[in-house]
């Protein structure tokens, strides 16, 4: 059986680690040719490495996304080397939790420029690429599938400015969807909750200790169970667009 996803191109962002790597993985398993953005090069070429060893194709391309320059160079270069884009996968991001009183506003900076700003710079050079794809190619239909989390969804003491982006994350995909869908691009978010990532590790003090006990007492999820849930999305037939999925761990009430 040919794979779902052959002759396509998706672009991951965070792929060096987590949600991005296995998303990476899993697109590469379903036939398409994956760009792997993310900062750190030694784990992208070993991640590029494996994925090749295993038959798929995989391009490195190291970028920061919060960069515009860099997030519209990093989707020409994903066009160049592999012809075409088909899908894309915004996943890079950045937690850093605690009181907005007393708050280092830098880390507020930080947030913003990855969780959003990175999201919008990459979306906005993609999007020429998509609209085409789902015009002229074999699948007539693309994908954007934009990570957000629990935190777009509720907002909890501790994470205001978190919750802030992811927030904001929703209700940009669904703006989007709205504007693209009768084009055939599919704009879709999916919000895990507690994964097993090192999103959380930025963390210290209190906070990493709350975290901690959380996944101590918290069956979370894997990151292949949030590039399962991405896969079904962009592999669903033409005239079906999730436009929302939630993914959960079974005892994790909020």
């Amino acid at each position: 059986m040919t794979p779902k996803l052959t002759g396509t191109v998706a672009l991951v962002t965070g792929a060096s680690s987590g949600i991005g790597e296995a998303t990476a993985r899993r697109l590469a398993e379903d036939g398409a040719a994956v760009a792997l953005v993310a900062r750190r090069r030694d784990r992208l070429e070993a991640l590029a490495a494996t994925i090749q060893q295993t038959g798929g194709t995989a391009l490195v391309v190291r970028a920061d996304i919060s960069d515009r320059a860099q997030a519209e160079a990093a989707v020409q270069q994903t066009v160049e080397q592999l012809g075409r884009l088909d899908v894309l996968v915004n996943n890079a991001g950045l937690m850093l939790l605690g009181p907005v009183a007393g708050a280092d506003p830098d880390q507020w900076d930080r947030m913003i420029a990855i969780n959003t700003q990175g999201l919008l710079y990459t979306t906005h050079a993609a999007l020429p690429h998509l609209l085409a794809a789902a015009a002229d190619g074999d699948r007539q239909v693309a994908d954007i599938v934009n990570i957000s989390s629990i935190a777009g969804r509720v907002a909890t003491n501790g994470f205001g400015v978190y919750n802030l982006t992811k927030f904001g994350v929703n209700g940009f995909t669904e703006a989007l969807r709205q504007e693209v869908t009768k084009r055939h691009v599919r704009v879709g978010v999916l919000e895990p909750g507690g994964v097993s990532t090192e999103l959380m590790s930025h963390n210290t003090g209190t906070v990493r200790e709350e975290i901690d006990h959380f996944h101590a007492t918290t069956e979370v999820l894997d990151p292949q169970d949030v590039a399962d849930g991405i896969a079904y999305m962009v592999t669903r037939p033409r005239h079906v667009s999730i436009s929302e999925l939630w993914v959960m761990p079974t005892d994790q009430q909020v």
